[in-house]
């Protein structure tokens, strides 16, 4: 029992040739130790579990090997080896900055670090999850690291980069760690498997890669816990138990439900999982993912997306062969609405069920229970329509079972025509439902009133006349009012056609006109007038136009004197400055 050691540490890589998921980053750094391009700091980033530290070790331990390979390997026997292997190197040295984070500790470092090394031509100082250090070590282990000992080199790891310093990654070689793909994972953890006389199928293993989330640490950790309950002959069923994952086996039999148009059993496949302790939103996300996998199973050439066994990859291209591309896009849009949509549902329940009745009815039909039942308007559930039913129809609320039963009165006669009532707009257009509304009404209620205007042009007068009082209408708006009163109103014809040009003060005033208020003005003004060839135009009133209006006291006295005779005789008079 105490010679056991979990998989993480037993199977620990020792060389860059046993190094997973990271070829580019393991070629460079012994490219560099063969050229003899050693950088004096490194800085390793990357997600959990993908091999920063483990790198970081062989690449000291291959900095001070006395005997490398041919493809620059520690060779595991010279003196520094074997010593770091024992654990009682003297020229590798690893800190903790999460527990040693302070002042103090970064200045026990800088002193160590004065020191040549006894064994090998390097002292290597891996500083694992960097990103701890506080503000002021950080601040004391930047002249040391900008400008270190010939014999000093600070491989430097951490899973978090932005939390360090700028002035720290200028001065280091960055190297960014991938997550590691899951078919590098199977193939590990297969090996692993055989050497420790596992039984175990491709299906479990993929599980176990996929729920480790691209990192090979967890992945060992969750082989050795899968190992610890099922024994040496691991089964997949006890796997996904253990493991609390959704067999695919769910997913594959509710997309048959939907298909046959049967909601009963894909309630009764919900229940199931339900009651087995699984969260609901989590079987919302199992489903939305199985019906990608369906689109890309269905799509040529994008084989490599689906990192699944090939017996499942058969099962996911038998299935995409039964679905059409239509029914698989809009079964998407449904599972990822209602993921949307759960945490705000009252009932998260029975929003997923609608959800399910939705897609068993994206093909048009309906379930078992439907079929023997008498047909009714209300069978089909809001939100759905079948195919064999126009769209317009789905749009207007009106069921395809009711069109099936209205189709033997065609011989009647037709009724009167109704009026011509706008189309709704369908979801993800432009044009917002308020909009369409109001501009149907505009024209409802303004096209009798334009018919019934005369084509004969007004006189000037008559315009003017009548430009009053629309003006006087918006007594309730005195900003508008005062802008039509006040302006200068200039009257002209050109081609048949009365143009009304009104003068305000700036550019602003002129866009909010013109944005809100011109196209109600033209049909009022229209309608005054009893003529529908008559335009109004906005425009700026041009600067040296502008009549200046007094704002200081001294100038509102002396415009007051210049208008008021009577007013300058008695300042003259009195004696009165007007400064």
């Amino acid at each position: 029992m105490s010679d056991y050691i979990v998989s993480a540490r037993k199977y620990r890589p020792d060389s860059f040739e046993s190094l997973i998921g990271q070829d580019n980053i393991a070629r460079t750094l012994s490219n560099s130790i063969r050229r003899g391009q050693l950088a004096h700091a490194y800085l390793f980033c990357g997600p959990r579990g993908v091999g920063k530290t483990t790198t970081a070790r062989i690449f000291a331990k291959m900095i001070n090997c006395a005997n490398p390979g041919e493809d620059m390997e520690p060779c595991g026997k010279c003196e520094s080896c074997v010593s770091f292997q024992e654990g009682r190197s003297y020229c590798i040295h690893e800190l903790d900055a999460a527990s040693n984070n302070s002042v103090e500790d970064i200045k026990t470092l800088m002193e160590q670090v004065q020191v040549p090394p006894q064994v090998g031509k390097y002292s290597v100082y891996i500083i694992d999850e960097v990103h701890m250090l506080s503000q002021a070590a950080f601040n004391a282990f930047l002249k040391t690291l900008e400008e270190p000992p010939a014999h000093a080199i600070f491989i430097l790891a951490t899973t978090e980069k932005h939390k360090i310093l700028p002035t720290i990654l200028s001065r280091c070689q960055t190297y960014d760690f991938n997550r590691i793909s899951i078919p590098d994972m199977v193939r590990n953890l297969r090996g692993i498997a055989q050497k420790e006389g596992v039984k175990i199928d491709d299906e479990s293993l993929h599980v176990i890669a996929s729920k480790a989330d691209g990192a090979m640490r967890d992945a060992l950790t969750i082989f050795d816990q899968t190992v610890a309950f099922c024994g040496t002959d691991v089964k997949y069923e006890d796997v996904i138990r253990n493991l609390n994952v959704l067999d695919h086996e769910y997913s594959f039999k509710l997309v048959d439900h939907f298909l046959a148009g049967n909601y009963g059993g894909a309630f009764l496949i919900l229940d199931e999982i339900l009651s087995k302790g699984f969260n609901a939103l989590h079987f919302v996300a199992s489903l939305s993912t199985h019906l990608r996998n369906l689109v890309v199973a269905k799509t040529g050439g994008l084989e490599p997306l689906l990192e699944l066994p090939e017996s499942l990859k058969k099962r996911y291209a038998e299935q995409a062969s039964r679905c059409s591309n239509q029914f698989l896009f809009e079964a998407l849009a449904v599972t990822t609405a209602c993921e949307t949509g759960y945490k705000a549902a009252v009932n998260p329940r029975l929003h997923i069920e609608f959800a399910l009745m939705k897609l068993s009815y994206l093909m048009g039909k309906p379930s078992d229970s439907a079929v023997s039942a008498p047909a009714k308007v209300g069978d089909t559930p809001s939100g759905a329509f079948a195919r064999t039913g126009s769209r317009s129809d789905a749009e207007e609320g009106v069921s395809p079972t009711k069109k099936v039963e209205e189709a033997p009165k065609a011989e009647a006669p037709a009724p009167a025509p109704a009026p011509a009532r706008q189309r709704r707009p369908l979801k993800g257009s432009s044009l917002s439902m308020s909009a369409i509304m109001e501009e149907n009404k505009t024209q409802e209620e303004a096209a009798p009133q334009v018919a019934q205007q005369s084509q004969a042009l007004p006189d000037d007068e008559t315009v003017l006349a009548k430009w009053k009082e629309l003006a006087a209408q918006y007594s309730a708006k005195p900003r508008l009012q005062s802008m039509l009163s006040s302006g200068n109103i200039q009257i002209s014809e050109e081609s048949g056609i009365k143009q009304v040009e009104f003068f305000v003060t700036n550019e602003a005033q002129r866009q909010w006109v013109e944005e809100k208020m011109l196209r109600e003005l033209e049909t009022k003004l229209r309608e005054l007038v009893n003529c529908a060839k008559v335009n109004v135009i906005v425009s700026v009133t041009p600067v040296e136009e502008a009549a200046k209006v007094p704002y200081m006291p001294e100038e509102k006295a002396k415009d007051l004197m210049e208008k008021n005779p009577e007013v300058r005789a008695f300042v003259a008079d009195m004696g009165l400055d007007t400064k």
